[in-house]
C-alpha cells in the first residue's frame, strides 16, 4: 500500500491492516475531517475563555478531578499527564502493532470529538510519515480507562520524550525526530495529553492484526481438513450441501463446500467407498464443518466488533461542536474507553482459534497412529530407525495444552484502580495479546496437519487428490 488518507469514517480492516505492515505507506488526512477537528477545538478554546470547569483540560484527572488547575499549569497538565503514564513494562510491541495504534488513534482524533488543534493530528501525521515508531511496552493497561500506559509512550515520542524506532534502529525519540528532520520540541495543548491517552488503541490495533490472521487460518484449516480426509480414505458424504443446509449456520455450509471444493477430481475418493469397513468417521473430519463452521461465524463477530471500534471515538470527556443551544457546543464526560466490547471479542477470537487448533491436533492423531490410518507408524519411511511424525504429534499436542490455559476469559476478570474510581476495568490488553499468542500456536498446529497430511499422501500414489490439494501438496 502507498498511501491511505484517514478521514475519521470507513476504515476498513483491509486497508488498516495493510498500512500498518508496509513500512513504506504515508497516510494523509480528509480536509472535511480536519475541518470536524477544529470545529471541536473551538469547543474547548470558548470553554476555557468562559472559565468553564472540564475535566482533565483545567481539572486533574481521576480521583483528582476536582482539583482545580491554574490557567497557567494547564499546558504543564497534559505534558506532566504524559510523563506520568508513561510507565508500561515488558518487550514493546511489534512494529505493525505500534504503527497501527497509530493509525488508529489519528482515526479516532479526526472524528472530531477530541478537542485536540489540527496541529496535533499533523504532528502524528508526520511521525507516522517519517518512519518514526514509538517504543511501546506491551504490559500496563488494564483496558479501561483507555489504554493508558501504551498510549503514553506514543505521547512520549510526539513531545520528544522516550524512544523510538527509526529504521528499525532503537534510540531516544529525540534523536529519531532530529534524523527526520522534525522539531523534537512540541507543546500539548490543553486537552491534548487526554487525546493522546484516553482511547482504546493497543488492544484494537493488536486485536485487529489478529483476526487478519485468523482469517487466514481458517482457509488454511479447511485445507488441512481436506487434505487429511482424501489422505486417510475418509467419506465425503458428510459434507454433502442437504446436511448443511438443514442446519442453518453460515460458516458450516462455508466449510463443507471449500472442502468438497479442494476435493474435487479426488482419484483417492473414487477409490473407496466405506473405508476401513467403518460407517462413519471420526468427529475430527466428519465434524470439521460444524466446527471449524462455529469459529468461522465467531471470527466474522469478532471483525465486526474490531472494525466498529477502530472507527469509533473512545475519549472522554466528549467534545460535540453542534451540542448546545447557543452554539457554544458541549463537553459531556462519558465512558467509551471502556475497552469490554473488544476484551470481549478477543476472549472470542482466543477460544475459536484454540478450537480449531484443537480438533486440527486429533486429526494429526489420526493420521499418524497407525491403529486409525492404516499407514505406516507415525508416516515413518523406515519405522524403528526412524521415528517419522511422532513428536511432531506432541509438539501439537503440546501447544494445544497451552492454548487451552490461555483461553480462560481475560475479560471476566477486574480489578479497581485509581483509589476506586475507576471500579471497574475490563482487562482488554491482555485478552488481545492472548488472543495473539493462541492464533500463533494455531498457526503452528495447522502448519503440523499439512505436514503430516501431504506426507500421508505419498503413500496413497500414484492415486491423485484434488486439484486444490495437489497445489497445496506441491507447496509443501
Amino acid at each position: 500500500m502507498r498511501s491511505l488518507v484517514l478521514s475519521g469514517q470507513g476504515l476498513s480492516l483491509d486497508h488498516a491492516v495493510r498500512a500498518a505492515t508496509s513500512p513504506g505507506a504515508r497516510l494523509g488526512a480528509d480536509r472535511t475531517a480536519m475541518k470536524r477537528v477544529a470545529a471541536s477545538r473551538a469547543v474547548i478554546d470558548r470553554a476555557l475563555a468562559e472559565g468553564r470547569p472540564v475535566y482533565g483540560v483545567n481539572t486533574g484527572f481521576g480521583k483528582l478531578q476536582g482539583k482545580a488547575i491554574a490557567a497557567g499549569d494547564l499546558k504543564r497538565l497534559q505534558r506532566n499527564l504524559v510523563l506520568s503514564h508513561a510507565c508500561g513494562v515488558g518487550e514493546p510491541f511489534s512494529l505493525a502493532e505500534t504503527r497501527l495504534m497509530l493509525l488508529l488513534r489519528i482515526q479516532s482524533l479526526l472524528r472530531g470529538h477530541s478537542g485536540v488543534t489540527p496541529q496535533l493530528v499533523e504532528r502524528l501525521l508526520a511521525i507516522w510519515n517519517a518512519g518514526i515508531v514509538p517504543v511501546v511496552p506491551q504490559q500496563g493497561s488494564v483496558g479501561a480507562s483507555g489504554d493508558l500506559a501504551p498510549l503514553a509512550h506514543i505521547a512520549l515520542t510526539v513531545i520528544g520524550e522516550g524512544e523510538a524506532f527509526f529504521g528499525e534502529r532503537r534510540m531516544p525519540s529525540k534523536k529519531a525526530l532530529e534524523r527526520a528532520g522534525l522539531d523534537p520540541a512540541f507543546e500539548l495543548r490543553e486537552k491534548e495529553g487526554l487525546g493522546l491517552l484516553n482511547g482504546t488503541q493497543a488492544k484494537t490495533a493488536v486485536g485487529m492484526l489478529t483476526i487478519w490472521r485468523a482469517d487466514r487460518l481458517l482457509r488454511h484449516a479447511d485445507l488441512a481438513a481436506a487434505m487429511t480426509l482424501d489422505a486417510l480414505c475418509y467419506s465425503v458424504k458428510p459434507f454433502d450441501p442437504r446436511v448443511h443446509a438443514v442446519r442453518l449456520h453460515p460458516g458450516q455450509a462455508v466449510t463443507a463446500k471449500n472442502v468438497r471444493g479442494l476435493l474435487r477430481g479426488s482419484e483417492i475418493l473414487k477409490s473407496h467407498s466405506a473405508p476401513h469397513g467403518k460407517v462413519q468417521d471420526p468427529y475430527s473430519v466428519r465434524c470439521a464443518p460444524q466446527v471449524h463452521g462455529a469459529c468461522r461465524d465467531a471470527l466474522a463477530h469478532v471483525r465486526d466488533v474490531l472494525v466498529r471500534e477502530a472507527n469509533s471515538t473512545t475519549d472522554n470527556p466528549l467534545v460535540f461542536a453542534d451540542g448546545s443551544d447557543d452554539g457554544s457546543g458541549a463537553v459531556i464526560s462519558g465512558g467509551n474507553f471502556h475497552g469490554e466490547p473488544v476484551a470481549m471479542a478477543c476472549d472470542y477470537l482466543t477460544i475459536a482459534a484454540a478450537e480449531l487448533a484443537s480438533i486440527a491436533e486429533r486429526r494429526i492423531e489420526n493420521l499418524v497412529n497407525p491403529d486409525l490410518s492404516g499407514l505406516p507408524p507415525f508416516l515413518a519411511r523406515d519405522a524403528g530407525v526412524g521415528s517419522g511424525m511422532m513428536i511432531a504429534q506432541v509438539t501439537a499436542a503440546a501447544l494445544v495444552s497451552e492454548n487451552k490455559t490461555l483461553s480462560h476469559p481475560a475479560s471476566v476478570d477486574s480489578i479497581p484502580t485509581s483509589a476506586n474510581q475507576e471500579d471497574h476495568v475490563s482487562m482488554g490488553p491482555i485478552a488481545a495479546r492472548k488472543a495473539r499468542d493462541v492464533v500463533t500456536n494455531a498457526e503452528r498446529v495447522l502448519a503440523i496437519e499439512l505436514m503430516a497430511a501431504a506426507e500421508a499422501l505419498e503413500h496413497r500414489r500414484p492415486l491423485r487428490s484434488g486439484a486444490g490439494i495437489e497445489a497445496a501438496h506441491a507447496v509443501i
